[in-house]
């Protein structure tokens, strides 16, 4: 794969699907690489596992590459939760987040304040609409605050928030700990401002799950304590028996066990393949489509809650209907896939979505306002 022409022509899901903040289908070359991986693991052979092994470590360096960070800061993670847990458990203080956040944040720092002997207390904020901004953070700040911690794109409405901005308004004695779940890949962000940042494979990146990632800076490593160290995150050389090695000084302190290697190369093939097409182009190609679904909403006169300025969304658009359960349920009839939560109806294009998903969410939403105009 070379050009961004390439990387689009990948997408081979069928017309319809707009969930991509969901889960991301597999891509060809995930597919094609886990496949002869997982032949190679089958041998048993000494020289296939070391070969299979090399994943981790091509997979630590693409995503530094993509953070602009050093690759030995960089640790593999079951989950972004896993790397979560990693930061929360280990901080000593208060740690500022929305109660509207995504529970991998929300509900890993309530319980690292509730862990035996732990002193890390949550500072909840409740924003408007759920966005985190400068302001809102500053209106909670004080000396007892040591962190915060907060979703670089909101799973609901897609809100973008500017990292350097909360970077200044926290100060530069405090942690900046960032979800980038919803914007590792496919937005061209500058994550110098973070302490720490978490991502995962399974949605944008299209690489399945198991395939997470946490990236620890040097400052971070100096105030986190690796609690949930595990044996592959000590001083030891190899395997240790008889003793109880300190943790090491360098990022694999937050790591529990070896990685999945199967995990690992699916998520070094779906960094390389948006390191390859240039995640800048895949940023403005995602923008233009989430002003097509604006557009179609637009038409047909569903309200839109998600931000219409690119510099402030992601992937995601928010739909607001008077009747959500039964614009949902319209959509799957149409087949177009997307997520019904509550009062919204969450769809989630990518930069490889095809014209005829976007006639199917037209049309779905043409007879669905048809539909409301005949009940009224």
């Amino acid at each position: 794969m070379s050009t961004f022409r390439d990387y689009v022509d990948t997408f081979d899901t069928e017309s319809g699907y707009l969930n991509w903040a969901a889960f991301g289908p597999l891509s060809p070359s995930v597919r094609e690489e886990v496949f002869a991986d997982a032949d190679l693991l089958g041998s048993g052979r000494p020289s296939s596992l070391s070969l299979v092994a090399e994943r981790i470590g091509q997979a630590q360096e693409l995503v530094a590459e993509l953070l602009d960070a050093e690759a030995d800061d960089v640790t593999l993670q079951p989950s972004s939760t896993h790397g979560l847990m990693h930061a929360l458990f280990g901080l000593s203080g208060d740690v500022i987040a929305s109660t509207a956040e995504f529970p991998s944040v929300s509900l890993t720092l309530e319980r690292a304040s509730t862990a035996s002997d732990r002193t890390v207390a949550p500072r909840w904020i409740t924003p408007d609409d759920g966005r985190v901004t400068p302001d809102t953070v500053i209106e909670a700040l004080d000396d007892e605050v040591v962190a915060l911690a907060v979703s670089h794109v909101d799973f609901r409405t897609g809100f973008r928030v500017d990292l350097a901005a909360l970077r200044e308004s926290i100060g530069a004695d405090r942690l900046l700990i960032v979800d980038a779940v919803q914007s590792f890949g496919v937005i061209d962000a500058d994550y110098s401002a973070a302490d720490v940042v978490v991502g995962h494979g399974y949605k944008w990146l299209r690489a399945g799950r198991g395939s997470a990632f946490a990236w620890f800076s040097p400052r971070a490593r100096e105030r986190i304590t690796p609690v949930l160290s595990g044996i592959t995150g000590t001083t030891a050389a190899g395997l240790f028996v008889d003793e109880l090695p300190a943790p090491a000084p360098s990022a694999r302190a937050f790591t529990v066990s070896q990685p999945d290697t199967l995990a690992a190369g699916r998520l070094a093939i779906g960094v390389r393949d948006v390191r390859d097409a240039g995640v800048d182009s895949i940023e403005e190609r995602l923008a233009q489509n989430v002003d097509t679904v604006i557009e179609i909403a637009d038409r047909h006169g569903i309200e839109v809650s998600s931000p219409r300025e690119r510099s402030r969304r992601a992937g995601i658009v928010a739909l607001a209907p008077e009747e959500p359960a039964r614009l949902a349920a319209a959509l799957a009839n149409a087949g177009v896939v997307v997520t019904a939560r509550g009062a919204s109806v969450r769809i989630a294009p990518h930069a490889g979505t095809d014209a005829a998903t976007f006639e199917l969410l037209d049309d779905a939403l043409r007879a669905f306002g048809n539909e409301t105009f005949i009940s009224a």
